[in-house]
């Protein structure tokens, strides 16, 4: 009996695989995409305090604004089905099929929208994937509004940093990548100052000296009238390392636009004057401690001798009674 029933359940098995509609167009979730940090992306790298979602939400908030003044209304084409038909010509499988690939297709739009979070690899991180558009261009022109107009549009996000190369995140990898990368910048005849900023999340075999050391040299070769400046450079290449995935960008008015901090750049001049006050403030209060510290070190050494000599007068006149 058992033997007879195993044909008609073989035969049922196969009639599940043949085509329904929907069944092959199971996707990932985002229409396909990369869902995550991957080699050869560009985006924005945007931190944040805990709200992740928020973050994602404020971002495309402020993407989509700043965006569309640069670069235009970003055009869609309709999602809705265009086939019409009865139920008849739905069950039809010819008809299920367009509509099928008609679905892939509009998948596939969704991906490749001009804004798409993907998972950065790190916690209070998010990183936004960029199609179209020079994530420098756009971060620097949404910074500089912000810093003039001092109008706060974030809570949640804190910094906003343009990335607009990735490579391996291994040392000769990175040299390898940067020598092309900085030529826009550094290469003669283009020169200027420069700093580099570097951090690194869910990565323990990168060394920071190691890496500033390497890029700070091919800089040099590319142009040496290229020179370090701390203070105030022309340039800051920016790094960020993500596990094994090196993000790189080299962008201006770093110092001016308080680290790209979203939340710093719009504090007004007499706040920022408030904070340098309070700073000088509590740095001369500490300096007046150490001074007086130093003076009372000074002052208990001769007291201790004039101590010793009183001490020592009673006994002579001791010696001298007795």
């Amino acid at each position: 009996m058992a033997a007879s029933e195993q044909p008609p359940a073989a035969m049922k098995r196969r009639h599940k695989a043949q085509y329904v509609p929907g069944q092959q167009a199971k996707r990932p979730r985002g229409g396909g995409g990369p869902r995550q940090l991957e080699l050869g992306m560009q985006g924005i790298l945007i931190t944040c305090n805990m709200n992740e979602r928020k973050c994602v939400g404020e971002a495309y908030s402020l993407l989509n604004e700043y965006g569309d003044l640069l670069y235009g209304p970003e055009k869609f084409t309709a999602q809705d089905g265009t086939l019409s038909g009865s139920e008849e010509e739905e069950d039809d499988v010819e008809a299920a099929l367009k509509k099928e690939v008609d679905q892939i297709r509009t998948s596939t739009e969704q991906k490749l929208r001009r804004f798409q979070s993907v998972e950065s690899g790190a916690n209070n991180v998010v990183f936004i994937r960029t199609l179209g558009v020079e994530p420098e261009k756009l971060v620097h022109h949404i910074l500089k509004d912000l810093h003039t107009t001092k109008k706060k549009k974030t809570r949640v996000i804190l910094r906003m940093l343009p990335i607009s190369g990735t490579c391996k995140a291994f040392v000769e990898d990175m040299k390898k990548y940067s020598q092309t990368f900085f030529e826009p910048w550094f290469k003669a005849p283009n020169k200027g100052t420069f700093q580099i900023v570097y951090k690194a999340r869910n990565n323990s075999h990168m060394s920071r000296e190691e890496v500033i050391k390497e890029l700070a040299g091919i800089v040099g070769s590319l142009n040496p009238e290229n020179k370090v400046d701390l203070n105030n450079p022309q340039y800051t290449i920016v790094v960020e390392i993500i596990k094994n995935v090196c993000c790189l960008s080299v962008v201006k008015d770093y110092v001016l636009f308080r680290k790209y901090n979203l939340q710093e750049v719009v504090k007004s001049n007499k706040e920022e004057l408030v904070q340098q006050n309070l700073l000088s403030a509590s740095q001369e209060e500490k300096l007046k401690e150490i001074k007086l510290a130093e003076e009372d070190s000074k002052e208990v050494k001769p007291e201790d001798k004039s101590q010793g000599e009183e001490e020592s007068k009673p006994n002579e006149s001791d010696n001298q009674q007795a």
